[in-house]
C-alpha cells in the first residue's frame, strides 16, 4: 500500500521557461513548431550508419557557438553545458531575475558526451589525456559553469537520473523551497547525446528506429502508436530551464499543484512492469489531493518503444480508469532528449495551458481533445524506472 506523503507546503509558481532544441529557441517559434504536423528529424551518420536524429537548426546552432566564442573559458566546454547555459540566460531573462540570489539545478543523462568520447579516442590513441579531460567531462559543470555564468550566489546542484533527471531537478528546487533555505531555483535538464558511441548505445539495446530516406515522409518515431511492431526511438538534443518562485506570482505562467515519484522494483536494468508500478505510484501521488476527473491532459514520456509507450498507458488506465484524460507527447517531433525531455515535455504542457489548445500525435485517430484545459500532467520514466510525475495548473485557476 503506497503511503502518501504531504508534499508541496507551498504554492510553487513557475515564471519562466527557456530552451533550445530541434523546435527552435523562442516560444513564438516553438509554438508555431508544435502547431505543424511536421516532425524535426533528419538523417545523418554515426559509425558509417545512417540514423535518424533531431537537431538543433542551422541558425541556432550558431548562437550556441556565438555563446562559446563569447569568453575564453567557454571554448573548451561541452555542448551540453553551452545549450544549457543559454537556455538558462533566456528563463531568468524572461522571469526577470536580477539578484543572483538563487539556487541552481540542472542535470543530464550523459553528460559531456562529444567531449568525453573525443578525450577517450586521444587517450586510446596517445596513451595520454589532456588536462582538461577530466573537469569538463563531470556531470558538475553543467550548473557550476552556469553558476558562474550568471554569477549566483546560491546552491549549485547537478545529478543524473537518466531520463527522468530534469523533472528530478524540479522535485529539488520545490524540496530546497519548501525547506524555507531558497525563495528561487533554477531547475531544468541538457543533453547533446547525437554521438557515435550514444547511438551505437541505443541501437545496440534494439530500441532505436529503422532508417530509412523513405520513412523521412512518414513518421519515424511512432509514439503511442500501439499497432507499431518495432521499437521506434530516436534521440533529439536540447536543453530547458525553468524557473521556480515560492508563492503565487503575478508573473505565474503555471502552478505546481502536485508532485509524485516512485521507483519502480527492476527485473532487468532497462525494464518497467507491464503496468508500469512505478507510475502507477508518482500518478497517484501527484494528483492525491484533487478529483482524478480533473486531470484534462497528460503529457507522457512516451518515447516510441514497444514497452515503454504501453505500459505508461497501462499504468494511466489503472489509476484513471473511466476518466481518462487526453494523452500526447512530443517525442514523436522531436524525439528523446534523455535528461532534458522532462523539461521539454513540460513547457509543451505550459504552452498547451497558457494557448488553450491541445497538441495532440498526427498519425493517431479519434484522440480526445478537451476544449477548457486547466490541470495537465507531466510523467518522465528513466532506464531504472524513476518515475516523476508534476501536476500543473493555469494561474488563472489559482
Amino acid at each position: 500500500m503506497l503511503k502518501i506523503q504531504t508534499l508541496v507546503q507551498h504554492p510553487i509558481s513557475i515564471t519562466s521557461i527557456a530552451s533550445i532544441s530541434s523546435l527552435g529557441r523562442n516560444s513564438t517559434s516553438i509554438w508555431k513548431n508544435y502547431l505543424n504536423k511536421q516532425h524535426c528529424f533528419s538523417i545523418k551518420d554515426f559509425n558509417d550508419e545512417a540514423a535518424f536524429v533531431a537537431t538543433l537548426s542551422d541558425d541556432d546552432s550558431k548562437e550556441i557557438e556565438k555563446l562559446r566564442k563569447s569568453d575564453k573559458h567557454y571554448n573548451d566546454l561541452d555542448k551540453s553545458v553551452l545549450m544549457a547555459m543559454y537556455a538558462s540566460r533566456k528563463a531568468i531573462e524572461k522571469a526577470n531575475w536580477k539578484s543572483g540570489d538563487f539556487g541552481i539545478n540542472i542535470g543530464s543523462s550523459r553528460g559531456a558526451t562529444e567531449l568525453f568520447e573525443k578525450y577517450h579516442k586521444d587517450f586510446l590513441d596517445r596513451k595520454k589525456t589532456m588536462p582538461l579531460a577530466s573537469p569538463t567531462t563531470t556531470l558538475g559543470n553543467i550548473s557550476s559553469w552556469i553558476a558562474h555564468d550568471l554569477q549566483t550566489s546560491g546552491p549549485t546542484i547537478s545529478h543524473s537520473i537518466t531520463c527522468s533527471t530534469a523533472l528530478h531537478a524540479m522535485l529539488n528546487g520545490i524540496a530546497w523551497i519548501n525547506s524555507g533555505m531558497s525563495e528561487k531555483f533554477l531547475v531544468g535538464g541538457s543533453e547533446a547525446p547525437l554521438t557515435d558511441f550514444t547511438i551505437a548505445q541505443m541501437k545496440a539495446l534494439k530500441i532505436y528506429a529503422p532508417c530509412h530516406p523513405k520513412l523521412v515522409e512518414g513518421f519515424p518515431c511512432k509514439t503511442l502508436d500501439f499497432s507499431k511492431k518495432k521499437n521506434t526511438m530516436i534521440l533529439g538534443e536540447g536543453a530547458a530551464a525553468i524557473c521556480l518562485e515560492k508563492g503565487i506570482t503575478k508573473n505565474a505562467i503555471a502552478i505546481i499543484e502536485g508532485i509524485g515519484y516512485a521507483t519502480e522494483i527492476l527485473e532487468h536494468n532497462i525494464s518497467i512492469s507491464e503496468d508500469a508500478d512505478c507510475f502507477q505510484k508518482s500518478m497517484e501521488m501527484a494528483t492525491k489531493d484533487i478529483d482524478i476527473s480533473e486531470v484534462d491532459v497528460i503529457v507522457m514520456h512516451a518515447p516510441g518503444t514497444l514497452k515503454g509507450d504501453s505500459s505508461e498507458y497501462n499504468a494511466i488506465k489503472k489509476i484513471f480508469g473511466d476518466n481518462l484524460p487526453a494523452v500526447t507527447s512530443n517525442k514523436w517531433k522531436i524525439g528523446h532528449t534523455f535528461g532534458a525531455s522532462g523539461a521539454l515535455s513540460l513547457e509543451l504542457a505550459t504552452l498547451i495551458l497558457r494557448h488553450q489548445q491541445f497538441i495532440g500525435i498526427p498519425f493517431l485517430e479519434n484522440q480526445a481533445h478537451p476544449k477548457k484545459i486547466k490541470k495537465i500532467l507531466v510523467n518522465a520514466v528513466g532506464f531504472g524506472g524513476n518515475a516523476v510525475s508534476i501536476l500543473l495548473t493555469s494561474p488563472i485557476n489559482s
